[in-house]
């Protein structure tokens, strides 16, 4: 069985509703006689005349009037499919969203997210996933409908960004460690002995490099997956931890932060969507969410970053 002309309900509707095949023609912009073509295919398709002559006019048929508001109906619900959304009511919204982060974004920036999701949308629900890597394999299959961190060449090309703020790695020691006395030289800092954070378990990056230019070489003593399980070690033993500095936003009391005595890139911390989720209205609202809770949460980025 062939699939019928869905275009040929447009064209039934506007001729029962003008019921002349002169004023459908002018309406939906065709020749009469293209008109006069899609009525008599109309009633091959529906086995019925649909529009009879009477007199200098047309009269519908029994089966046309049956019709007629069943086809008005269809044709509005097709066009309110096919239209953009234009409005979504926050309160009405009962929707769970996937967000995958380090633990250290939700530390600082989850409690402003969750309170202006639960004032705007109480139905809404986030949850909040581990990001072990950076591959664009959830955001494509949809298990993550939203990921925040930094793009980098391994980013998929598919993928939507946008910047949130920008970073840079400080210094974190518990208080009373040397370091939170007096001047942090680069050769103070270097002969410390350090936590690594790679979630792939390497053991060298930019500071490592950054040192290196000044012939300087530092003791990796212990390499961990997070910047949070990096700052609970600083807290508790004389090991230094470097951090980006907006994981220090809820810093504990017996932990000091300081500049780091070399020059690191800042860098951008973003967040990442699926292009198939870039017109929908919650999603959209959620990335409006996360860019207000960012643009309130970024603070002072001054190189005095000493706490008392």
């Amino acid at each position: 069985m062939s699939t019928p002309d869905f275009n040929l309900l447009v064209t039934l509707d506007v001729l029962l509703a003008e019921g002349s095949v002169a004023r459908a023609a002018q309406r939906l912009r065709l020749s009469p006689s293209a008109m006069s073509r899609s009525l008599a295919r109309l009633r091959e398709t529906t086995g019925d005349p649909l529009l009879v002559r009477a007199g200098r006019g047309l009269v519908p048929t029994p089966r046309a009037l049956e019709l007629r508001d069943q086809v008005s109906q269809l044709v509005q619900d097709a066009e309110a499919v096919l239209r953009p959304a234009q409005s979504l009511d926050l309160t009405q919204l009962v929707r769970t969203f996937t967000l995958r982060t380090s633990d250290g974004f939700v530390e600082s920036f989850g409690p402003a997210l969750l309170a202006l999701v639960a004032e705007q949308a109480p139905g809404v629900r986030l949850r909040f996933m581990h990001k072990p890597d950076k591959f664009s394999t959830p955001l494509r299959d949809g298990s993550v409908d939203l990921e925040t961190g930094v793009v980098d060449s391994s980013a998929s090309p598919e993928v939507l960004t946008q910047a949130l703020f920008r970073d840079r790695f400080i210094g974190v020691v518990r208080r009373g460690h040397p370091l939170s006395e007096g001047e942090v030289t680069p050769q103070r800092f270097a002969a410390g002995k350090h936590i690594y954070v790679s979630r792939r378990g390497y053991d060298r990056g930019q500071i490592h490099e950054a040192l290196a230019a000044l012939n300087l070489t530092r003791e990796v003593v212990t390499i961990v997956a997070g910047f949070s399980t990096a700052l609970s070690l600083a807290c508790n033993t004389d090991l230094i931890a470097s951090v980006p500095q907006r994981h220090t936003a809820n810093l504990h009391s017996d932990l000091y932060c300081f500049a780091l005595p070399f020059a690191l890139p800042e860098f951008t911390i973003s967040m990442l969507w699926h292009p198939r989720l870039d017109a929908d209205l919650g999603h959209r609202w959620l990335r409006g969410c996360l860019r207000e809770v960012c643009a309130d949460g970024v603070g002072n980025m001054s190189a005095d970053v000493r706490r008392s």
